[in-house]
């Protein structure tokens, strides 16, 4: 069974850092491209960083340049999203993605398979 399981979230206060896990199973991450995705309540579905596997490039949203790194463990068949800094603003339902062959990196729906996600809080 394909599955995408997101860990990491929590309350956190501002200038604080997170680190968001996204464990695959049922299927090896190595060639796939992957994205964190977030949502905050009533704001669309916003790309937050990608990893393209076909160019092996990582690529940020402007929001979050300078803040936030992508990683990932292949042995561990894990992608990780490091976020420092964090604002208030940054307070979303964070999910990861994986897919291949896609015809954009930002687009959430475009990916094959994707997480049920992982609260992150930013507040005093």
């Amino acid at each position: 069974q394909v599955q995408l399981v997101e860990s990491g979230g929590g309350s956190v206060q501002p200038g604080g850092s997170l680190r968001l896990s996204c464990a695959a199973s049922g299927f090896t991450m190595d060639n796939y491209s992957i994205g964190w995705f977030r949502q905050a309540p009533g704001k669309d579905c916003e790309g937050v960083s990608c990893f393209s596997g076909r160019v092996n490039k990582t690529f940020y949203a402007d929001s979050v340049k300078g803040g936030f790194t992508i990683s990932r463990d292949n042995a561990k068949n894990t992608v990780y999203l490091q976020m420092n800094s964090l604002k208030p603003e940054d307070t979303a339902l964070y999910y990861c993605a994986a897919g291949i062959r896609l015809v954009t990196l930002w687009v959430y729906n475009e990916y094959d398979y994707r997480g049920q996600g992982t609260q992150v809080t930013v507040s005093s």
